[in-house]
């Protein structure tokens, strides 16, 4: 059986732009960083801090366990080293099932998925000569998932501990129309320097994503409270003792705010309705105001030091960007008149659009929603004259 209690090379993965927010995020829980990069981060430690780091973390992908890590110019070698150099059946039951996920840069490797399936051989050929059985395989990533890393002739093989994707936090029932990914939400929120206790204003809503995560990040509720199924509970060795544990700690790490103010806003009863869903499977409904309305009317509370977060359309069809210029321009106008005090975002994947606000961005924050380069427009809402 595998020690989760063995330290060893751990990477954190995430979308492109979240690294800063979740190099946060990993600081806040007492780790330190041994690397930084554009898509994840680097830090030393256990398969039991594997289960604290997939509980807790919002900004993540994945979290991955490095097995073994060596030279490998091909097929052949990669095949070579799988199959004698990791003692898979002290990871993998027989009886079990796993699955292989790759990121692949080699020149002699044309399509992945071939490299995936060498891994699945090499693994399933060494139970055939050990145990003469092997375990399932597939594509499904709710049981084991190996992962291999091979750039040039470098590879390295990981224990994907999260399995499925830890991007989705669990409790959104209806995505509703283009939704911000949950992960993405908790990033650009992070990003904000939101303090938590001041209100957040969430305008043009939709199916409520930025405002039930601000509410989650507020009473300091974590994703590990809306999943019951990761990678490392099929790993042998693995004991539930420590995972409860951790799995009750996050429920007596939740915060009550008293006097919280947070306003989701739309003027579509139907994106409203959604979001009360979404924001009740979550637990947190009766911490969100849930408003109606067009955003210009919506009442600003007077409490100084709020944020105020805009994510419009980028109209990304065709013609659909004039119909949103004078959109733009009225978030630029209710900003300014209505919102002194507070700090203005605008996250948006149009640049163009964006210089309709009529407002200058004290920072413009890199962001991806998928493949879309994004920004995260910070505004400075003076209230009174400049010193």
């Amino acid at each position: 059986m595998h020690s989760f209690n063995k330290s060893g090379r751990i990477i954190i993965t995430c979308s492109k732009g979240n690294a800063p927010s979740l190099q946060k995020e990993v600081e806040e829980l007492g780790y330190k960083l041994k690397d930084f990069f554009q898509t994840g981060i680097q830090l030393s430690g256990t398969l039991n801090d594997c289960i604290r780091l997939n509980l807790n973390l919002r900004c993540a992908n994945h979290i991955l366990f490095s097995l073994k890590s060596f030279e490998c110019r091909d097929a052949a070698q990669l095949y070579n080293v799988v199959s004698k150099d990791i003692q898979w059946e002290n990871i993998i039951d027989e009886s079990g099932y796993f699955s292989v996920t790759s990121n692949v840069q080699n020149e002699t490797i044309t399509n992945s998925l071939y490299a995936n399936v060498k891994v699945k051989d090499a693994i399933a050929d060494r139970f055939m000569s050990i145990k003469n059985r092997r375990p399932d395989s597939g594509s499904k990533t709710d049981k084991i998932v190996i992962n291999l890393f091979w750039k040039n002739n470098q590879a390295e093989i990981f224990l994907d501990t999260s399995g499925e994707t830890l991007s989705k936090h669990g409790y959104r029932k209806i995505p509703g129309r283009a939704p911000m990914m949950e992960s993405l939400a908790a990033a650009t929120i992070l990003a904000t320097n939101w303090n938590r206790t001041a209100p957040f204003i969430n305008p043009m809503c939709g199916s409520g994503t930025l405002a039930i995560e601000a509410a989650l990040i507020a009473t300091n509720r974590k994703p590990g409270l809306y999943r019951d199924n990761y990678a490392f509970m099929h790993i042998l060795g693995f004991e539930d003792t420590f995972y409860v544990k951790e799995k009750i700690f996050l429920t007596e790490q939740i915060l009550d705010i008293a006097g919280l103010i947070i306003i989701a806003n739309d003027i579509s009863e139907d994106a409203i309705n959604i979001a009360k869903i979404n924001a009740g499977a979550a637990g947190v409904a009766e911490l969100i105001t849930f408003d109606l309305n067009d955003f210009n009317e919506i009442n600003i509370p007077v409490e100084k030091d709020g944020v105020i977060f805009f994510n419009p359309e980028y109209g990304d069809r065709l013609g659909e960007e004039p119909a949103l210029e004078k959109t733009y321009r009225e978030m630029g106008d209710f900003m300014k008149q209505k919102c002194k005090g507070y700090s203005g975002f605008i996250f948006t994947g149009n640049l163009n659009l964006a210089k309709k606000i009529g407002l200058k961005p004290k920072k413009r924050i890199e962001f991806y929603n998928g493949k879309i380069e994004c920004r995260l427009l910070e505004y400075e809402l003076y209230d009174g004259s400049r010193n």
